[in-house]
């Protein structure tokens, strides 16, 4: 019994990491791409996931909920704060700090 309980735990943690993979390459794919559209400039070449928890999706099915931070410039010579919401394995919401428009 406990031999069951302990590769099912295991299983899960397996399963938990590579979903987590997963929604973070979708992260920064989508960080990446709305900096390349707005002519920003995508620093690191990363995304930090910062908090996760449960929500309900569209479906009203329970899934992951993941905030993914990035920092990017504008000018290149500073740097700013950005966020991608994950929600199961969709972007939920984008955010950018406020940044001046050349």
């Amino acid at each position: 019994m406990v031999e069951s309980i302990t590769l099912l735990l295991l299983a899960a943690l397996v399963w938990l990491w590579f979903d987590s993979m997963r929604a973070r390459e979708r992260a920064l794919l989508s960080g990446k791409r709305a900096c390349k559209r707005d002519g920003l400039m995508f620093l690191d070449e990363t995304v930090e996931c910062v908090a996760l928890g449960f929500a309900r999706d569209a479906d009203g099915r329970m899934a992951l909920r993941r905030t993914y931070s990035f920092e990017f410039s504008d000018t290149g010579n500073n740097r700013r704060n950005g966020s991608v919401v994950m929600l199961g394995g969709e972007v939920e919401s984008f955010y950018t700090e406020p940044y001046l428009i050349q």
